[in-house]
């Protein structure tokens, strides 16, 4: 018997959730308002898909399935860190600030690879 009874219980999907949390509490505050429409929408629905797309593979009950949605998962993990090297580049965000979220992208990945 699994000792996950939710996805909520995964380590992946626990980081992921700090991912988000991260891009909501520090990163998206510092992007100017003229970016609402891009650059703070795609950083927003990135990564919030690390997290839905780990959550939806565990529901499907289906090992291969899983693993599918853990490799899109992890896509929309890259393309976030994506984003925040363009709010660095676009001086958004500060290097502290990119380097916090880098470290957060390098534990999410070392878990969903593992």
């Amino acid at each position: 018997m699994s000792s996950h009874n939710s996805f909520e219980d995964l380590e992946c999907w626990k980081e992921a959730r700090n991912l988000r949390l991260f891009v909501k509490n520090s990163i998206i505050s510092n992007i100017p308002n003229e970016e609402k429409y891009s650059l703070i929408s795609q950083i927003r629905r990135s990564s919030r898909s690390v997290g839905n797309n780990i959550a939806e593979g565990y529901g499907r009950y289906n090992f291969q399935e899983n693993i599918q949605f853990c490799r899109i998962a992890r896509g929309s993990l890259f393309e976030t860190l994506d984003h925040a090297i363009i709010a660095l580049d676009e001086g958004y965000i500060t290097q502290e600030m990119f380097d916090d979220l880098k470290d957060i992208h390098s534990k999410a990945l070392l878990i969903l690879n593992g």
